[in-house]
């Protein structure tokens, strides 16, 4: 009957949905390490730990002594709290897999695909302040909504 189509129909349409779902990996956790928060979110966004790979966040994490041209080491503690938050909640899907070369989220090849038509004109706005800065268009960021339909460039 054409009542139990619909039905398989639905039933059908949930479970694609569902199975999509599941591969969808959240760019930042619903919790956030509070350390992780308080220590790098002290000098620039904390970043969602599903744009980097395993690797390239534990080059970074190995590295807090020269991390960008500063000294961020941490006490052992929290910097091993925060490497194994890091590497659990790390990017699996491919996009991130083929990271950047010096490990920075703005030099991957996503990153320059997704931003190839803004000019270089428009990171050195003092609303914008960089690449890196990722708050500055969009809102989102440190939740990790990177929602093209919400971005809003400062001018």
């Amino acid at each position: 009957s054409m009542k139990t189509i619909s039905q398989a129909c639905v039933a059908w349409l949930l479970l694609v949905t569902s199975w999509a779902s599941l591969a969808d990996q959240p760019l930042m956790p619903s919790k956030v390490l509070p350390v992780y928060s308080s220590e790098c979110a002290s000098c620039h966004m904390a970043y969602p730990p599903a744009l980097l790979s395993k690797p390239a966040w534990q080059k970074i994490m190995r590295g807090l002594d020269k991390h960008y041209g500063t000294d961020a080491s941490l006490d052992a503690k929290s910097q091993v709290q925060i490497e194994t938050w890091l590497q659990a909640n790390a990017g699996t899907y491919k996009r991130v897999e083929i990271s950047s070369p010096d490990d920075r989220i703005t030099t991957t090849q996503w990153f320059e695909r997704k931003h190839r038509k803004i000019d270089k004109s428009v990171w050195v706005r003092k609303s914008i302040n960089g690449k890196a800065q990722c708050q500055a268009c969009h809102a989102g960021a440190d939740r990790g909504d990177f929602e093209d339909d919400r971005v809003r460039i400062p001018l």
